[in-house]
């Protein structure tokens, strides 16, 4: 089994990535670090710079929330993904038998997440895996 966080620098992100090290270091599992990056429209040469852009600043983010989670002992590993932020969890959790999603909020109301259409709301309502929704730090 495994814990799987969403990371992407995000005011919610930080204090997510706290629990989901408390967590994964309970339970004595690997910590999965993912980062959704579904690619902008596919055509043309700014497809690829704005691709590239997304990706490398997925991965810089995560690289730094691997070290944070190596720092206090708990193993971990990095996926960018070129999907939806919720889709690219889903598909993590259930490659790495997730006990558990964990994701920032950033204290939108649920009106707002519910039309916009926000991450942690999505995965409220499309993940098999129980979800653990993280507010940010007043």
């Amino acid at each position: 089994m495994s814990v799987v966080l969403g990371y992407d620098e995000s005011p919610g992100a930080a204090r997510a990535l706290r629990i989901a090290i408390e967590v994964a270091a309970a339970y004595g599992e690997p910590l999965v670090l993912v980062y959704g990056a579904a690619p902008p429209g596919p055509t043309g040469e700014e497809y690829h710079a704005a691709y590239d852009a997304v990706r490398q600043a997925g991965r810089s983010g995560l690289e730094r929330a691997l070290a944070e989670a190596r720092e206090a002992g708990v193993e971990a590993v990095v996926e960018v993904i070129d999907r939806s932020p919720a889709q690219a969890l889903i598909e993590a959790a259930e490659r790495h038998g997730a006990r558990v999603i964990v994701v920032g909020s950033w204290g939108e109301s649920p009106m707002r997440g519910a039309l916009l259409g926000s991450t942690p709301h999505k995965l409220l309502h499309l993940s098999r895996v129980p979800v653990l929704c993280v507010p940010t730090e007043e």
